[in-house]
């Protein structure tokens, strides 16, 4: 398992296995004593089974629509993003629905095509961890993070755009 970069810069070894898809008819693979991501829309299919379990959270692919866990996102100690391709943003907008308007408030990490100039967007969508594409350099995460010290917008990590901020 490749390592994770959070949010702070630190480098830390990655504790979860994201589960792919299943083809059709065959049973999901969840794999014994270890921490899993399963796909979404299979975690809701057996909510009750994986409901109050800290080694399962889920995975959305970028085509997946956040809202069908929307009465259930406070139930998971992670929710991970697939970044089909670093020109794909539709993660983006996952990541701030899930915390804006759902209030998620537990682990949320960017997998798939990460790249390191991504790292500051994903993060001010609310993105606490990330792993990165295997051949870019782990170790330049933290120079990436904190590119730009101030945001002009307003998001998941300050609501008033920097001109009220000024103002204020």
């Amino acid at each position: 398992m490749p390592d994770i970069i959070f949010q702070d810069g630190s480098v830390r070894q990655n504790g979860w296995v994201v589960v792919p898809r299943s083809e059709a008819g065959d049973a999901l693979d969840i794999p014994d004593n270890k921490s899993a991501l399963i796909p979404a829309e299979v975690w809701l299919e057996g909510r009750q089974h994986f409901a109050g379990r800290d080694d399962i959270g889920v995975w959305f692919d970028s085509h997946d629509e956040p809202e069908i866990l929307a009465d259930y996102v406070h139930e998971l100690p992670l929710i991970a993003v697939n970044f089909p391709k670093f020109s794909d943003g539709r993660g983006y907008s996952i990541g701030r629905l899930l915390r804006e308007r759902f209030g998620y408030k537990n682990e949320l990490r960017a997998i798939g095509d990460v790249l390191l100039d991504q790292l500051q967007f994903m993060k001010r969508c609310g993105f606490d961890t990330y792993e990165l594409r295997p051949d870019k350099d782990i170790r330049k995460a933290a120079q990436s993070l904190n590119f730009f010290s101030q945001g002009y917008q307003a998001a998941t990590d300050t609501d008033l755009p920097l001109f009220r901020r000024r103002a204020s």
